[in-house]
């Protein structure tokens, strides 16, 4: 009994010092035109090729780009074939779409270069062979993170939300014409200051883009200034001493010209923006049998509706999975001791409401549909459901059921 009540003041203690803390917590984020973004966007864009062609492809593409050359390597199997043209066509209409018409990188001048094959036997028999009710195994072992908090209403971590958000606005002025001097290559860093475990406003902001030759940083600094507190709530901006843009001085030379490119070299920026684990797999070029991407979606799905639901202010997951076996190996949960219902029993009732083998999450989540291209710049997660189905892991259907099974 008296380690039992000890137990409870240590978790209360706990609790109470997560509520109390004061700190500054950054995240970053990068444009769709930062050179891993374009590759990115071309591994997503040809397996959304793949996939509108045969739902059941299978996809590992990976690409490298710097200066006027791409080449896009990996491993595909889809029916009817899918040929080097094809792919070389998406990736010249993707680097076209982000804005990339310069004389060291451009959609129609670079050179791609297409070395892919077909996929492993050993792979895709570890895949189709599965002994298992579901028919099928993972496409790698490996774990995978989700998470959830609620610190904004997309129930995410602010600093990286706000990153996102701030690129997504340069962005769009410069597609719109609103902002030419704008260069597709972009970065943003928030500093968010925390009081009692919230979010109360930006400590610094750093914003480095891509601009036009011949105008001035302060030119630069006030096309961006509007982008950023327009994002930003109310109160939150920094003094200005902190608001830091292009503190290099120039930012003129940019995406694989200025840096090589790789896919699945962002995926701090793809996920939780560093306030969460990470298992270490990229998402983007994989179809979804390979759990890198698709149980990482259905963690975050998971977690997410643990947060909705009321179970908890904050909750990360973990699934583990082992090539070939359809089982996840374990389950996870951990609700920072945000949470009043035991979290055994949280981890049970979603293994009971949600199959989470490879098809079972491709089923639940609708994943075999061209949906990925999107997903490649500006976060996979804390963006709103799409009709079509992009973005089916935000969705929070299971929240009446929680609240059902515990009494929230």
């Amino acid at each position: 009994m008296l380690q039992a009540v000890a137990s409870n003041a240590a978790n209360l203690a706990a609790r109470n010092a997560i509520e109390n803390a004061s700190y500054v917590f950054t995240s970053e984020s990068v444009a769709e035109g930062h050179p891993d973004k374009i590759c990115d966007r071309v591994s997503d864009a040809i397996l959304d090729g793949l996939l509108a062609q045969d739902p059941e492809a299978r996809a590992g593409v990976e690409c490298f780009a710097t200066t006027n050359l791409m080449v896009i390597g990996g491993e595909i199997r889809v029916k009817s074939g899918f040929s080097a043209s094809k792919m070389e066509e998406i990736a010249r209409h993707a680097i076209k779409d982000i804005g990339y018409e310069q004389d060291g990188f451009s959609w129609d001048r670079s050179k791609i270069q297409v070395v892919v094959h077909e996929q492993s036997a050993d792979i895709a028999q570890g895949v189709d062979n599965a002994a298992d009710e579901d028919g099928e195994g993972a496409g790698d072992q490996g774990i995978m993170f989700g998470y959830a908090v609620n610190e904004t209403p997309e129930f995410m971590p602010a600093p990286l939300l706000y990153s996102h958000a701030i690129l997504r606005s340069l962005a769009e002025a410069r597609h719109s014409g609103a902002a030419p001097e704008l260069g597709p290559d972009a970065k943003s860093q928030v500093c968010m200051q925390y009081e009692n475990g919230k979010p109360v406003g930006a400590a610094s902001i750093l914003i480095s883009t891509q601009h036009a030759d011949g105008i001035t940083q302060d030119q630069v600094r006030e096309i961006v200034r509007p982008h950023v507190e327009n994002v930003m709530p109310a109160g939150w901006m920094p003094a200005d001493d902190k608001f830091y843009v292009n503190p290099t001085g120039r930012f003129v030379i940019g995406g694989p010209d200025g840096d090589a490119g790789l896919t699945g070299r962002k995926i701090i920026v793809d996920t939780y923006g560093g306030a969460a684990p990470h298992g270490g797999g990229a998402f983007s070029g994989k179809d979804p049998t390979k759990v890198d991407r698709s149980a990482a979606y259905a963690a975050r799905y998971l977690a997410k509706n643990v947060v909705v639901a009321g179970l908890a202010r904050k909750c990360t997951l973990q699934l583990s999975y082992a090539i070939g076996i359809a089982q996840p190996l374990s389950v996870y949960v951990n609700t920072h001791r945000t949470a009043e219902v035991d979290e055994a029993q949280i981890a049970k009732a979603l293994q009971e409401m949600v199959s989470l083998t490879p098809r079972g999450i491709r089923r639940h989540l609708q994943l075999n549909r061209p949906i990925y291209a999107r997903t490649a710049a500006y976060g996979h997660f804390g963006r709103p459901p799409e009709a079509d189905g992009g973005f089916s892991w935000e969705k929070t259907d299971l929240v009446e059921k929680l609240r059902a099974k515990f009494g929230a």
